[in-house]
C-alpha cells in the first residue's frame, strides 16, 4: 500500500516489530518518527532510513515524554497520519502471588498507560486534520489467560478495551482505530519467554513464530480501507484470510 508523504509515529521503534514496521512504512514512502527509550538505536535506524525519518527518545510510560515527542513531530512534519502504539514489555513473568508489585506496575505503565498516552497525544491533532489512523499492537494474551503472564495479559486486555473505546469516541470524527494481534513473533521477547520456561508459549518451537516483517506488512495494510471491517477490534494474523489479504500467503 502506498504511504507516500504520510507521517507515521511508531513507539518501541528500536527493535522487533517496531523497527521492522519503520522499514516497511519507509519503503512505502512514509515520513517516520521513531520513538523509544533506546536513543542510540533509533538514531541509527533513522540514519538508515534517510532524511525523512526522525528519532525521538521517549518513555511511553511518562505522559510528558509522549506529549513532547508528538509535539516535536507536528513541529517538523505539520501533521500525524498514523500512530502505531507498539511499545510493550512481557516482564514480569511470574505467578501473581510471586510477582513484584513494582514490576507489575511497570508493565501496566508501558503496555496500558503507554497506549493511552499515545492516543491522548495524537487524537486532537488527527481530529483537527479530520483523519488519522491509530493502531495498537495487541496480543492473543488480551483475551487468553496464561500462567505467569498476569501483568502482560491484564495490561493487553486493557489496551484492547482502549482501542474499542477510542473507536466509539473517534470514528464520528473521521479517525480509524484498530489493533493488530500478530501471534507469536520472532523477536527478543520470545527469547525472554523461552528462557522463562513458564506456560506453553515458552515451549513452542522457534519455527512456529512468524517473522517481524509479517507484522510490519500487516500494519501498513491496516492503514487502508481494506482493514475497515476491523475498526474497533484486533486484526489477527493467526487467521489465514488475514494473511492472504495482507499478501503474506497466496
Amino acid at each position: 500500500m502506498g504511504m507516500q508523504g504520510k507521517v507515521v509515529v511508531i513507539t518501541g521503534a528500536s527493535r522487533g516489530i517496531g523497527a521492522a514496521a519503520a522499514r516497511e512504512f519507509a519503503a512505502a514512502g512514509a515520513k517516520l518518527a521513531l520513538l523509544a527509550r533506546s536513543g542510540g538505536e533509533i538514531a541509527a535506524l533513522a540514519d538508515e532510513l534517510g532524511p525523512e525519518a526522525m528519532a525521538l527518545p521517549c518513555d511511553v510510560a511518562e505522559w510528558t515524554s509522549v506529549r513532547g515527542a508528538v509535539a516535536a513531530v507536528v513541529a517538523r512534519f505539520g501533521r500525524i497520519d498514523v500512530m502505531v502504539n507498539n511499545a510493550g514489555v512481557i516482564e514480569p513473568i511470574a505467578r501473581l502471588a510471586d510477582a513484584e508489585a513494582g514490576d507489575f506496575g511497570r508493565a501496566v505503565d508501558i503496555n496500558l498507560k503507554g497506549v493511552f498516552h499515545g492516543m491522548k497525544a495524537v487524537i486532537p491533532q488527527m481530529r483537527a486534520q479530520g483523519a488519522g489512523t491509530v493502531i495498537t499492537v495487541s496480543s492473543g494474551a488480551a483475551v487468553n489467560p496464561l500462567e505467569g503472564w498476569g501483568g502482560y495479559c491484564s495490561s493487553k486486555a486493557g489496551a484492547l478495551m482502549l482501542t474499542r473505546v477510542a473507536d466509539v469516541e473517534e470514528r464520528p470524527n473521521g479517525l480509524r482505530v484498530l489493533g493488530l494481534s500478530p501471534g507469536t513473533v520472532a523477536t527478543g521477547m520470545q527469547v525472554t519467554i523461552r528462557a522463562s520456561g513458564v506456560n506453553a508459549v515458552s515451549r513452542l518451537d522457534p519455527s512456529a513464530h512468524i517473522p517481524a516483517e509479517w507484522a510490519a506488512k500487516a500494519l501498513v495494510w491496516m492503514c487502508g480501507a481494506a482493514a475497515d471491517p476491523w475498526l474497533g477490534a484486533d486484526v489477527s494474523l493467526r487467521e489465514e484470510r488475514v494473511r492472504r489479504a495482507v499478501g503474506l500467503i497466496a
